[in-house]
């Protein structure tokens, strides 16, 4: 883990959505950070600030690959990084997703949004071990076509998981379903009751999706939700990511359901 930002260099980007950028990252000497799916870092944009970004792309080259959506200050700069800039790293932070499944298990991904950006190493894990798991299943809600991520990648991974996409509203053009994500849940039955689901995205959308898991007989210690809260900085000492007894850049932000449960349901908490 690195406590001071690290220069990584920008050497590819790709335009996702109209306001969603990824950018492929490889650091500038022999500290190369090691991540694994679900962690986060601490992005700074050199003379603008810092934001925390989960990692939505890990290479053993040590590269990484980080989805960003322009929303304020910071995210706006490194939506416009190109080719060749630097910007500052330090993590990994944070919790992962335990992909330690027991062998032959069902995994379900259920994504919504730009919560898809911390499920895509997880997709890609899967697909590159298909024999660990039994059904493998990738759910994803967008507000609209337009701003679905990574469709260059889902020809790919139908190739070795179901994958089911809805969106909130769609023109004549759109020939995919219409409605909540949880309506997929419909596609994918009978589910069984060994199924691990990851689950990240709005967190009313999580609250929904894991009432909905849990109503399929999936129990609350195989439902993992990765939460978001207001981070600055990254170690659990400034506290503006808490949530009840959790700090959740320390204890989070991936969590199991049963965990965070009686959290999610206290207003403004």
């Amino acid at each position: 883990m690195t406590a001071v930002p690290l220069p990584h260099r920008v050497t590819a980007t790709i335009r996702e959505t109209a306001d969603t950028v990824s950018f492929e990252l490889e650091p500038l000497g022999n500290q190369a950070a090691r991540f694994s799916p679900g962690r986060f870092a601490m992005l700074y944009a050199f003379g603008v600030g810092e934001v925390p970004i989960s990692v939505s792309g890990i290479y053993d080259t040590g590269r990484l690959v980080h989805t960003v959506r322009a929303v304020g200050a910071v995210s706006n700069a490194l939506c416009r990084l190109r080719t060749g800039d630097t910007v500052g790293l330090r993590g990994p932070y944070g919790s992962g997703w335990n992909l330690e499944t027991p062998f032959g298990a069902d995994l379900l991904v259920i994504a919504g949004g730009l919560g898809l950006a911390p499920l895509r190493p997880v997709v890609r894990h899967a697909l590159a071990r298909r024999g660990r798991y039994g059904r493998l299943g990738v759910l994803i809600g967008a507000r609209t076509p337009e701003d679905l991520l990574y469709t260059r990648e889902l020809g790919s991974w139908r190739a070795g998981a179901r994958v089911e996409v809805t969106v909130d509203r769609a023109g004549s053009a759109w020939q995919g379903a219409v409605g909540v994500v949880t309506a997929l849940l419909d596609r994918m039955e009978p589910l069984d009751t060994s199924t691990h689901a990851l689950v990240c995205g709005p967190e009313v959308m999580m609250r929904h999706t894991a009432r909905a898991l849990l109503a399929r007989g999936i129990p609350g210690d195989r439902i993992q939700l990765s939460l978001e809260r207001n981070m600055r900085c990254g170690t659990g000492h400034c506290g503006h990511c808490q949530l009840g007894p959790l700090l959740l850049c320390r204890d989070g932000p991936v969590v199991r359901q049963d965990r965070v449960e009686p959290l999610l349901t206290v207003r403004e908490l």
